[in-house]
């Protein structure tokens, strides 16, 4: 797995590498385009995915993935916090959003 300094350099890498929709998470799927696309759970691959963790407050740390959908033919990222286990929603998004 690559490392990253920083999530920034991340998503610039990514982007670069066509990850370019700005994935949202929803309580059953991700969504990107303002709405346009739902892509639920069966729907999507999760490709990478970087962990970063704040130096000085534990809120910052983040988890960048890096999400390809055949179906739509799309490739975006979704960043979250750590807290995704609190999120609401569905045991099949958490199942997939699971990582290590």
């Amino acid at each position: 797995m690559r490392d990253f300094e920083t999530l920034s350099q991340a998503m610039n890498v990514l982007r670069e590498e066509g990850y370019v929709e700005d994935f949202n998470l929803k309580q059953n799927c991700i969504e990107c385009r303002n709405g346009e696309f739902k892509v639920f759970h069966s729907e999507f691959e999760i490709d990478e995915y970087f962990r970063f963790e704040g130096m000085s407050d534990p809120d910052d740390n983040s988890i960048l993935y890096a999400i390809s959908s055949d179906k739509y033919g799309l490739k975006g990222q979704l960043v979250n916090g750590y807290g995704i286990y609190s999120d609401d929603i569905t045991d099949e998004m958490l199942d997939k959003l699971k990582m290590g």
